[in-house]
């Protein structure tokens, strides 16, 4: 048996980032703004920092400008607020957290924002927790697919 230390153990031992106030401050402002549209909130981390800090804000997007918007080699955390029309004509604004994190971004950018996941998504108290691993996947039907599960 190997003594070398696995990178899930390894991975428990990674410093979680802090979350910036400007974070918190987005965070609340996002989940009770009142616009009928598309929107996301784009959250990275600041590797010197070791915090996480706001990335963009983008109202009025749809998924695939989200995803256009995106680094492709970067991990990001999006809290995305999406306009659904209801087969009954209802209209809803489900709101989820995605976590992107493409596989060729660095390991330790990988670690960072994997130590820092539970966290964020815990500040942003969202439910509907989706993860993407090529921004390929991120599209309309992919997103729809998943909020009616």
């Amino acid at each position: 048996m190997s003594s070398a230390p696995s990178a899930l153990c390894f991975s428990h031992n990674v410093k979680v980032c802090d979350i910036d106030d400007d974070v918190k401050d987005a965070l609340k402002k996002f989940r009770f703004r009142k616009n009928d549209t598309n929107a996301a909130l784009i959250m990275k981390v600041d590797r010197e920092k070791q915090k996480i800090c706001v990335d963009n804000l983008l109202e009025d997007v749809s998924v695939d400008d989200l995803r256009e918007s995106l680094p492709g080699h970067q991990p990001r955390f999006v809290v995305y607020s999406y306009r659904m029309e209801h087969a009954d004509g209802r209209i809803s604004y489900p709101m989820c957290f995605i976590y992107i994190t493409p596989r060729d971004s660095q390991m330790e950018l990988q670690i960072m924002y994997a130590g820092t996941k539970l966290a964020l998504q815990k500040e942003a108290d969202l439910t509907r927790v989706y993860e993407v691993r090529e921004l390929d996947e991120l599209t309309e039907q992919w997103l729809q697919e998943k909020l009616c599960k």
